[in-house]
């Protein structure tokens, strides 16, 4: 959070983003945090929060999705790599929780995408403000508790208190991160 700071006020010190860092990460990567977030090309992850080469893991998908294939990729750098945090990012204006709050005909697989985000959609339906930015909310929310309820290995790290899982929003206009409770 404090790199993200720094980010949205112009202030960044790009860490650990030189040649020793390079050889130093070719033998190995120990990132301390795994960020979970959307494919969108303006959440660039790292530049994001300031971080260096080597810092954090990225999954990314649209609407930040997570599923069998990322959730190995994220018990993975859990279990092997080390990190201890894991961050769901969402981000003001997403594209695919727009869609699954519109419900538009989509075609192809995007369709599984937009699926998985409808429950965020129905259980903000009604409440007071933009409907999509609740969504978006919502959506971070309950990816949040989907990793830390998965069994076997994230709900037992996170019930051992050796992981943590949280999320935020990020602001396309500001650069800011908003933690989501």
């Amino acid at each position: 959070m404090e790199g993200n700071g720094r980010f949205a006020a112009g202030k960044t010190i790009h860490p650990r983003q030189d040649i020793a860092r390079i050889r130093e990460t070719a033998k190995g990567q120990k990132p301390f945090a795994i960020i979970v977030g959307c494919s969108d090309s303006r959440v660039p992850n790292e530049i994001v929060f300031d971080q260096g080469l080597g810092d954090l893991f990225i999954v990314r998908t649209a609407g930040q999705v997570s599923t069998y294939s990322s959730w190995g990729s994220i018990e993975f750098a859990e279990e092997v790599l080390g990190a201890k945090l894991i961050f769901v990012l969402g981000h003001t204006k997403c594209g695919a929780v727009q869609a699954a709050v519109q419900v538009p005909e989509v075609p192809g697989h995007i369709v599984t995408l937009i699926n998985d985000i409808k429950p965020a959609a129905q259980r903000v339906k009604g409440q007071p403000g933009d409907e999509v930015q609740n969504a978006i909310r919502e959506n971070v929310r309950m990816q949040v508790e989907k990793l830390k309820g998965l069994e076997p290995v994230l709900a037992k790290r996170v019930r051992e208190g050796k992981l943590k899982v949280v999320g935020g929003v990020y602001d396309i206009e500001t650069g800011l991160v908003t933690l989501v409770e």
